[in-house]
């Protein structure tokens, strides 16, 4: 076939959901997804051992449950949004791209999507993996998998993959408007901004720097090294934690917030092993005690509601909240389908097609012209 020279390609890709609510489902996808070396660190035995005969068939039945309390009439969330997304961004595009979307576990897959653009003979593609802040365990991951499927492509197209869009100003302006739905009719005591949580041996071996490891020596916690995260460079531009402290500066500043007036913290632990600190949990109950009884949550590191936002975030936290003792706690929804999510998009395919540099670099480029 002919290649198409006017048309790109774009591939939203996002985490993925199970097919249905029900167990078998849940247990397929949580196999598909922790038995990604890049989720789960560690030796291939030790890593099928631990997903087949202790996470997948332990976890799958009360998973489950927890999924059929948000799927709804048209499935899962994340897939019905990310649907939707994929509708908006190719109306907003026009003619001259044409956008697929694909789930990194489960369907629709990334090989169904790129295989979509490859039929139509698209010698350009640009791969949006939806994870704001990078870290090889998401956006590494997409990469990854994107990679394998097209190495054996007889003709491999040019493919530009968006690393991450934490500090796109438009990406914080619509976080900043969900927040302020909430926050301009009432006053809270305190902004929590929660982000998912990785094992801290993932942000070390990310670190070929050496930027977080030179600086931790004095404390093995890298939570207890409140400067690693301080200040966004380029040393520290892959680094997840770093990007999501980066975010919560950002979306301070949107939205008139001073350092006091919020905490950056991480969910969703799972296991022994250290993870990335402060944990919300036990945030959120210090908070109660120096009498914070408003709070309001923000979760920057999903762009569509899920399992995390609605249920651990609005749902669990709320519980520990109230709880320990507070007494209003506001959940800020994720961008899901608005208008100025999909202006972000429309400004990232835009930018990526044109081959402007990432966002830093343009801001910059702004100031001196």
């Amino acid at each position: 076939m002919e290649k198409n020279s006017t048309k790109i390609g774009v591939l939203l890709v996002n985490l993925g959901t199970p097919d249905s609510p029900n167990t078998p489902d849940v247990r397929k996808y949580l196999r598909e997804f922790l038995m990604d070396k890049r989720v789960v660190d560690v030796p291939f035995a030790l890593r099928w051992a631990l997903v087949n005969l202790i996470i997948a068939p332990f976890r799958a039945p009360k998973s489950a449950k927890i999924y059929k309390e948000v799927w709804t009439e048209k499935g899962s969330p994340l897939k019905v949004y990310g649907y939707e997304i994929k509708k908006l961004l190719q109306e907003a595009l026009g003619e001259n791209f044409v956008v697929e979307l694909g789930m990194r576990y489960q369907s629709p897959s990334i090989q169904s999507g790129l295989e979509n653009l490859r039929n139509k003979g698209y010698a350009r593609i640009i791969v949006i993996p939806l994870f704001p802040q990078y870290a090889s365990a998401s956006t590494g991951s997409v990469q990854d998998k994107v990679m394998e499927i097209v190495k054996n492509w007889q003709i491999i197209p040019e493919i530009s993959f968006v690393q991450s869009f934490f500090d796109h100003p438009l990406f914080i302006e619509a976080f900043a408007a969900n927040g302020n739905k909430y926050l301009s009719k009432e006053k809270f005591d305190h902004v929590i901004f929660s982000y998912h949580g990785l094992p801290e041996r993932q942000i070390r071996k990310a670190d070929h720097t050496k930027t977080c490891l030179v600086d931790a020596k004095k404390d093995k916690s890298i939570a207890g090294n409140p400067n690693c995260c301080a200040v966004s460079h380029d040393g520290n531009r892959g680094c997840y934690r770093a990007n999501c402290f980066a975010t919560s500066r950002l979306l301070a500043e949107k939205l008139g917030l001073e350092e006091k007036d919020y905490t950056v913290c991480f969910q969703s632990r799972l296991g022994n092993d250290p993870w990335i600190k402060p944990y919300t949990d036990l945030v959120i109950k210090d908070l109660v005690k120096q009498g914070k009884k408003k709070i309001i949550a923000f979760s920057p590191s999903f762009v569509s509601d899920c399992l995390e936002t609605t249920i651990e975030i609005g749902e669990e936290y709320k519980e520990i909240f109230e709880e320990a003792g507070g007494e209003h706690w506001q959940f800020v929804e994720s961008l899901n389908d608005s208008a100025l999510w999909i202006d972000t998009l429309v400004d990232l395919v835009q930018c990526y097609s044109q081959r402007i540099p990432r966002m830093e670099e343009r801001i910059l480029s702004e100031k001196i012209s």
